[in-house]
């Protein structure tokens, strides 16, 4: 029964992993959960701002310590290299795709990225092996990976950035296929998610199948004046929660 869960949970990581760049690199719209009286009326209403440098963006990337039970480190060599070459089979689908594979959507001016794990707690010293093999499977299937990419947009570039996103996400709402290299991933759904915080949000739940497996991922991007905070997390279980922790620690360094 547990090489049976362990080889689900493998298949159902291997089937989001290129997504994410872990080991290579319902409603058909998404949402935008702006918070009541925000969004395209308060955009405009905006004044242009000026972006912030690089220096100043990376003390507002999330870092170690900032999330209680998460990791929070640079990319890889690795990362940034398989984030290099992942595209889309559909071109109007690229903006999801930049997010997702560690690359700033639009063009800012300063972009800083870290990836992030969660950390399943330890089992007790007095733990018996076959206690401590049970939590090693579990903490393996409730572990999320996710980037954290943070874009800082001169003038209304930001806003731009996420009405790309917007844009994307409906016409890539019945599903597309991410290459990168030899590696294929075929989403099957952008369903809509939501997530309140920051001035224009937005989030939907992506479904992928690989080999008859499927699972389920998270995006979020959310802008915050002119800086887009963009989140795509996944979970070894195959089914993706929300990473709200991260997501609000993010938010609340950003001011």
């Amino acid at each position: 029964m547990r090489r049976t869960t362990v080889r689900r949970t493998a298949v159902a990581a291997s089937a989001l992993s290129l997504a994410l760049l872990v080991s290579a690199c319902g409603s058909d719209k998404p949402v935008d959960a702006t918070p009541e009286g925000k969004g395209k009326e308060s955009a405009a209403a905006e004044p242009a701002a000026k972006a912030l440098s690089q220096a100043e963006l990376d003390k507002l990337v999330l870092a170690n310590g900032d999330v209680k039970n998460h990791k929070v480190a640079k990319p890889s060599k690795a990362d940034l290299a398989g984030a290099k070459i992942a595209t889309a089979d559909k071109a109007e689908c690229k903006p999801i795709v930049d997010a997702m594979a560690l690359r700033p959507v639009g063009s800012p001016a300063a972009t800083s990225t870290r990836r992030i794990t969660t950390m399943p707690e330890k089992p007790a010293k007095d733990a018996s092996p076959e206690e401590k093999l049970d939590a090693a499977v579990a903490g393996f299937g409730s572990t999320i990976l996710m980037s954290d990419t943070l874009g800082s947009y001169d003038g209304k570039g930001a806003h731009e950035a996420l009405a790309g996103l917007r844009t994307a996400g409906k016409a890539c709402a019945d599903g597309f296929t991410m290459i990168a290299g030899p590696d294929k991933t075929k989403v099957t759904k952008l369903a809509p998610s939501t997530y309140t915080g920051g001035d224009e949000t937005v989030a939907f739940t992506v479904t992928t199948a690989v080999d008859g497996e499927s699972g389920t991922s998270q995006f979020v991007a959310v802008r915050k004046g002119n800086t887009l905070a963009s989140f795509y997390a996944v979970s070894f279980s195959g089914k993706t929660e929300q990473p709200k922790a991260a997501i609000d620690a993010q938010l609340a360094k950003l001011g």
